[in-house]
């Protein structure tokens, strides 16, 4: 399977890819454009389950020798580990180094998916926690800006936020049950959204030295406004549509399961 190694290539993103063709190569495909119709299957693999296409293949020009100091231009695909576990599913199963590449791909893919795992679980608890403690000197601001209940003051932050939404709407959307707390069960996305609310309430409250209930809630609602315009400024998805994670002690003890192995290595 080292030959699949060998082939791999690392772009300026410091991102892993392979090329269509010389992967054609790899695998015995004399002819290209028997190759290509692997690759249009593999797309449409890639488009039902969901994932982006533009994501994993990607069009290039590359340059070729065809000659002693000549060379020309030729369309290539960049294809990423994910694009090239398709392509293996969708290849000629006859192929004995075809069977090796779903094997090696596979394989990286799975590994993949696990340190993404393991990523997302890092930055999900690192900002759950942060939030906890951000909420804590939020709440201390906003009592002594005036707010007598808390509850109606971080209504006010999300429906800023989340398009009108109130918490218990926000758990309905995202099919959560009533003693199941939305920010454990947000991806690291949105909680760095929510983060960013509270911080800058906070700070707006303190800076501008805003008294009264009535105008702490509209500050809250305001800078969560604010955040949810830049979120679709930057073309990024609504809070609200993100995808729910499991429970924030799942990833916890996921980590500590990884913890354990690095100890025993």
């Amino acid at each position: 399977m080292q030959i699949f190694e060998e082939i791999k290539h690392i772009n300026q993103f410091h991102q892993e890819y392979w090329s269509a063709r010389q992967l054609a190569k790899a695998l015995d495909y004399i002819d290209y454009r028997n190759f290509e119709k692997v690759i249009n299957k593999a797309k449409e693999s890639c488009k039902k389950v969901g994932q982006s296409i533009k994501n994993h293949f990607v069009d290039i020009n590359e340059m070729v020798e065809i000659g002693s100091s000549t060379s020309r231009q030729v369309e290539d695909v960049a294809l990423s580990r994910y694009a090239c576990y398709l392509i293996m599913q969708n290849a000629d199963p006859s192929k004995d180094v075809v069977a090796l590449g779903q094997t090696y791909f596979a394989i990286q893919t799975r590994r993949q998916e696990i340190q993404d795992q393991t990523i997302e679980d890092q930055k999900r608890v690192m900002l759950r926690e942060e939030i906890t403690a951000h909420n804590k000197h939020l709440a201390q601001t906003a009592s002594k800006a005036g707010v007598k209940n808390y509850g109606i003051f971080a209504n006010y932050g999300y429906m800023g936020l989340y398009g009108g939404l109130k918490s218990q709407a926000i758990a309905k959307k995202k099919k959560l049950t009533n003693n199941q707390k939305i920010l454990d069960y947000m991806g690291s996305e949105e909680l760095a959204a929510n983060l960013f609310r509270a911080t800058q309430t906070d700070a707006k409250l303190k800076r501008e030295e805003i008294r009264g209930e009535a105008k702490a809630n509209q500050t809250h609602f305001e800078v969560g406004k604010k955040v949810r315009l830049t979120i679709r400024e930057l073309g990024g998805t609504m809070p609200e549509s993100l995808p729910v994670g499991d429970n924030i002690g799942k990833a916890k003890r996921r980590l500590k399961k990884i913890e354990k192995k690095l100890l025993l290595i």
